[in-house]
């Protein structure tokens, strides 16, 4: 597949260095030569200085030719106009990335009849997972595949977890246990899938596929006595700590909101109902233990300075807050941070970008797929068609492509475990998860 990326900056990076990963032909449009050079002496791309909203540099960038336009600049309107022009040349897929949220939820304008296919907000895709974590304790991670009806969640081992007491095998008779599905196993920075002699340790971090309804009943199986955050700090009151913080207003959580710039801090406010809205630095111990950072405290920092974020979050760790999470967008960063183990949580917001573009890249065979942020490797959605090999086996002899996982199958709109005696009927939809090196092969596994 031929695909033009409009913006070079880190999603754009991050986006062509996944895409050039899996074999595509990727061209890169930027007006910042600089970022351009960076990028084709790393990565095998056709890059094309200048505005990715000029006519002129996208029919030098040959779009007509692209089967996908991913526009990801920091203009929102430059991107909608590098989608409309993309759709007048006739190219099949547009995406466009926009940082006002107000754009993706306009009911005034239909981006699709102007040539938007999918309209992202960072701040959005980011936003719902950082909800989903605050709402649910213990969640690491959280991806939603099947319309909702599955969720791939990380979770971590602790010392009083009832995983600790032998095999997973030796676990198969819980009815929690056979209510979902082990995906994936990391352990420092060593990823693994489960088998049956499987042991686990403390600190590993573990996913497995579940239902939505059934994830509180396993929370509260892995973390005996856990219970709600009984407040959340949040440390940057940019355009996604506002967004968070509406959010949580809506579910009746106490909220405090950090913003060093005191004019923000004051918009803040008046948008806020039931926050409480603090001007401050969140680097000073002294502004966090008067924000209530403490035990029974989340702590989030999604500052625009990522240095500020992990500094801030380690200050908040010594307060004794029960949970962490930061912001960063560095991916060298992350390994180091989580080394540390004083942080609960690192969020790269171009990784969720990333998941929000992948279904459009994939072919027909593949209906949707997702990363992980934690473990490399790729969730894939595929439909079993008729006269596929796997029609009429059980799970327990299916022979599958490489080191992957099936996750779980979905079957007229009901989400099965896949156990052993399953059997593969054509139409069923699976969610597979598989090692990054052997994800070409499961891709070519379900082609037509």
């Amino acid at each position: 597949m031929r695909i033009l990326i409009v913006g070079a900056g880190k999603t754009g990076h991050n986006l062509a260095l996944k895409l050039c990963e899996m074999d595509h032909d990727v061209v890169v449009v930027d007006h910042n030569s600089e970022q351009l050079a960076a990028l084709d002496a790393q990565l095998d791309v056709m890059t094309v200085v200048g505005s990715g909203s000029s006519p002129d540099v996208l029919e030098k960038a040959e779009v007509a030719k692209a089967d996908l336009v991913v526009a990801v600049t920091s203009l929102d309107e430059a991107n909608i106009l590098a989608c409309e022009f993309a759709h007048a040349a006739g190219v099949p897929h547009k995406v466009a990335r926009v940082t006002n949220s107000a754009f993706a939820r306009s009911s005034v304008l239909d981006f699709k009849s102007l040539g938007v296919d999918l309209m992202i907000s960072q701040n959005e895709e980011v936003s719902r997972e950082i909800f989903d974590i605050l709402c649910n304790p213990g969640l690491t991670e959280s991806v939603e595949l099947l319309d909702g009806r599955l969720v791939i969640v990380g979770v971590r081992v602790r010392a009083d977890g009832p995983l600790l007491r032998g095999a997973l095998a030796e676990f198969q008779s819980d009815p929690m246990v056979a209510s979902v599905r082990f995906v994936a196993v990391v352990r420092g920075e060593r990823l693994s899938l489960p088998r049956g002699n499987t042991h686990f340790e403390v600190g590993d971090d573990i996913y497995v596929a579940t239902r939505p309804e059934a994830l509180p009943s396993f929370l509260d199986w892995m973390y005996p006595g856990r219970h709600a955050f009984e407040k959340t700090v949040v440390a940057g009151g940019g355009g996604l700590g506002l967004d968070i913080a509406q959010r949580l207003e809506g579910v009746r959580m106490p909220v405090v909101l950090l913003e060093r710039d005191a004019d923000r801090a004051g918009e803040c406010s008046d948008v806020l109902h039931k926050t409480l809205v603090m001007h401050g630095d969140a680097s000073d111990r002294e502004m966090l233990v008067n924000a209530g950072v403490g035990p029974e405290t989340a702590f989030v920092a999604i500052t625009g300075d990522e240095e500020l974020n992990i500094i801030s979050c380690i200050l908040a760790h010594k307060l004794g807050a029960a949970f962490s999470l930061a912001q960063v967008a560095n991916p060298d960063y992350a390994p180091v941070v989580r080394s540390l183990g004083l942080l609960d949580r690192v969020v790269n917001p171009h990784q969720s970008m990333v998941n929000a573009i992948l279904h459009f890249v994939h072919g027909r065979h593949v209906k949707a797929a997702a990363q992980l942020h934690r473990a490399p490797g790729e969730l894939l959605h595929v439909a079993i068609r008729e006269g596929h090999r796997w029609v009429g086996k059980p799970v327990h002899r299916l022979k599958m492509p490489g080191e992957c996982v099936l996750a779980t199958v979905l079957r007229d709109e009901q989400i099965h475990v896949p156990t052993g005696d399953l059997v593969i009927q054509a139409g069923d939809q699976l969610v597979i998860f598989s090692l990054p090196k052997d994800v070409e092969r499961v891709q070519g596994a379900f082609k037509s």
